[in-house]
């Protein structure tokens, strides 16, 4: 028999390649990569012609750290990175991008960085 995690991991990673299969970032529309563990939340902005990531944050990050204050719920700090990764974006002209959920499903955290991204000005 298996192990479970072994089987988990599978899994998920067929799940990553179907959501990669359909989108590819490209100079003019990158890719905005969102994906999460258990106490973090990443998002990156890739140009996939280039193999280049030209912006990248999560929930950690120091630029971040000044703008949490109080005690928030993680959903809230996931709005939060996406509205700094948009902000960030904007700084380097970027206008559009693809949203790339890396297999996750689209709710909770990752449709908060969406919704966050999209309020910081981000058209997807």
């Amino acid at each position: 028999m298996a192990d479970k995690n072994i089987v988990k991991n599978k899994r998920a990673e067929r799940r990553r390649r179907r959501v990669r299969g359909k989108i590819q970032g490209t100079a003019e529309r990158p890719r905005l990569a969102v994906s999460k563990s258990l106490s973090r939340v990443f998002a990156q902005i890739i140009d996939d012609e280039n193999s280049t990531t030209l912006v990248g944050i999560d929930s950690t990050s120091k630029v971040l750290a000044s703008e949490l204050s109080g005690k928030q719920t993680k959903t809230d700090v996931a709005r939060k990175v996406g509205e700094v990764v948009a902000r960030l974006a904007k700084d380097k002209g970027i206008e559009q991008v693809v949203f790339d959920r890396t297999g996750s499903p689209y709710h909770g955290r990752i449709k908060a960085v969406a919704d966050g991204a999209r309020e910081g000005g981000l058209k997807f």
